[in-house]
Order: structure tokens, then sequence, then C-alpha cells
């Protein structure tokens, strides 16, 4: 770095090269600019950078996960604004139930195709569940955080195995 460039009698912390570009031509009266550029990132911001990459690249085999926070969150909102809101939420658990007789009825299936069905009726109706009783409740009263730790599991389970298989 030429002498001319470097910043003399300016004190910087530890680990800041502070670099002083001359003045340029035309621009006398105007103070010179200070470029600042820290050494390296600190282990932290390494950290969250290699998590935070981690988890982009994966974003699609985590999404019950992302699904299943949100929940969480919409539970604990509704709860706190409107406890009653589990009340209007109760009846839609029904929902996954009468979408699998509609469709055994119109397509009717055996073996694996009414196996997963009825597990993919049962999860939305077990969370549907979930999300009224945490909405009247709250999402950690009793035993719904295990409740909903449970359908999580099995959420993101049968989602990476359905991934993999087609």
């Amino acid at each position: 770095m030429s002498s001319r460039t470097r910043a003399r009698g300016v004190k910087t912390a530890a680990g800041v090269h502070t670099v002083r570009i001359p003045r340029q031509r035309g621009r006398r009266g105007a103070d010179p600019f200070v470029v600042v550029v820290p050494e390296r990132p600190s282990l932290t911001r390494e950290a969250l950078a290699v998590v935070g990459g981690w988890l982009w690249r994966s974003r699609r085999a985590l999404a019950p996960t992302a699904l299943a926070v949100l929940a969480l969150l919409v539970a604990g909102l509704l709860h706190v604004i409107a406890w009653w809101s589990g009340l209007l939420l109760a009846p839609t658990a029904a929902g996954p139930l009468v979408w699998l007789l509609v469709m055994q009825r119109r397509r009717p299936a055996t073996g694996s195709v009414l196996a997963w069905r009825a597990g993919v009726a049962a999860l939305t109706s077990s969370a549907l569940a979930w999300l009224a009783t945490a909405a009247a409740f709250g999402p950690l009263a009793g035993a719904l955080e295990l409740w909903w730790l449970l359908t999580l599991i099995t959420a993101q389970s049968a989602w990476l195995i359905v991934r993999r298989t087609h």
C-alpha cells in the first residue's frame, strides 16, 4: 500500500483496515473518502451464514417444519387475541375425514393408496384438531406441545418418504 493511501495517526478498532482515497482533482475543498473494511467476519456471523445457507438449500425438505412453526405462532396469536376462535376451528378437524369418505366413494382405492389416503386424512385431522385446541387453551398448555411435536415428526417423516419415492 503506498504512503499516499495509508491512514496516518488515525485510531481504528482491532482487526479493521482503514483505507483513505486521496483527494481527486476538482474536489479541493472536500474531505477525502474513507473506506472501512473489516478484516474478517466474526465466528458468530460465519456460523449464522452456514446455518442460513443450509436452511436455504434444504427449504423444500423442511416445508412441514415451517408450516408447523407457523401453526404454532398462529395458534398463540389466536389464543391471545380471541380464545373463542378455537370453538370456530373445531369443526374443521372433521374436514379431512369427510374428504376421505368422499374420495373412497368417487374413486375407491385399496392397498397402499388407501393407506396413504387414510394416513394423510388422520394427520391433517390431528393437525387441525391441535390448532383448534391450541387456539382455545394456548399452544403450550398441558400436553399440546408434545402433540405438536409428534405431529411435526410424523409430517416431516412422511414428507421425506414421499419426496424420496416420487
